[in-house]
């Protein structure tokens, strides 16, 4: 459905996205996580054809992103990172207008997808007072109405709560199981798991790809320890400063430290006694989505 061959996008001499191959099939849910700037946007942005491609091909549902925009845009919806609907109007003005940029409206269509998307109460409403994840059901309603084959969703829920989030990964869902492929980025490692693939982007490049439980065992260079241990800013500096040490997470009274291979537990004991009044019990671990993330990507900023 999504074939990306090393495509790249520069701005002058600074390069966003460098090289990046992808390959998703219809009906799956991508992510794309990655931190900020690192190149997440441009890409949907790419693909959407509202930025060229400097470099490479990329093509969806068989069309070609450089040949065919006219015709992409009615295979493809788009789910902006901000509210990208107009405040002003009503949720019913809204969502025909921008049907109407794709044919004719049809009121009775579009009567049903509000209502399947349980905010039809609010059609005569001002899209500007709806709260955020009514807003949000607005975009995906409006990126709908043409019954496109791939949606694209940048950052979908951020700033919302936790029980508007699972409403609307419900729905994702359903729109996966009715044939539609979910291009989907996010900083949320819960939602990376609810993807059935997966992609770490760093520097506008790929560092791992692949399934959830894929990518979640792909720190095979490392050991990663946990044990029960309240905050000390001075242990964290003597962990750091470490060769040895790749990264230190700190979740409340865990502690979570991934090191090089070579680098046995004993080492590491030795390495943290000084700092550690109670008994220091180390725990060999596995390695969590957070954990891989910010072991690819830190350092960028």
């Amino acid at each position: 459905m999504i074939i990306l061959d090393s495509i790249s996008k520069a701005f002058r001499e600074t390069t966003v996205v460098d090289k990046l191959s992808l390959q998703i099939s219809k009906g799956e849910i991508f992510g794309l996580l990655g931190p900020n700037a690192a190149g997440k946007t441009t890409t949907i942005r790419m693909l959407c054809s509202l930025l060229s491609i400097t470099s490479g091909s990329a093509s969806i549902a068989g069309l070609d992103l450089s040949e065919n925009s006219d015709a992409l845009k009615h295979r493809v919806g788009y789910v902006a990172q901000y509210f990208g609907l107009y405040d002003e109007l009503t949720v019913l003005d809204n969502l025909e207008f921008y049907t109407s940029l794709y044919g004719e409206v049809d009121d009775a269509k579009l009567e049903l997808l509000l209502k399947k998307y349980q905010i039809f109460e609010f059609r005569d409403a001002k899209a500007g007072s709806l709260s955020g994840g009514y807003k949000r059901r607005l975009s995906l309603c409006c990126s709908l109405s043409h019954d496109p084959d791939v949606i694209f969703l940048d950052e979908p829920t951020a700033g919302i709560d936790p029980v508007t989030r699972k409403a609307l990964w419900d729905i994702f869902y359903e729109l996966s199981k009715e044939g539609k492929t979910l291009f989907v980025t996010t900083h949320y490692m819960e939602e990376a798991q609810r993807c059935n693939k997966i992609a770490f982007l760093s520097h506008g490049r790929i560092v791992a790809q692949g399934s959830p439980n894929e990518v979640q065992n792909s720190l095979d260079d490392f050991s990663i320890y946990k044990c029960t241990q309240k905050f000390d800013y001075e242990l964290l500096q003597v962990l750091k400063k470490s060769e040895d040490v790749h990264l230190v997470n700190q979740f409340g009274d865990e502690l979570r430290i991934i090191v090089k291979k070579d680098f046995t537990q004993v080492r590491l004991a030795s390495l943290m006694s000084e700092y550690i009044k109670d008994e220091l019990v180390l725990e060999l671990t596995q390695a969590n989505l957070e954990d891989v993330f910010i072991a690819l990507t830190q350092g960028e900023s």
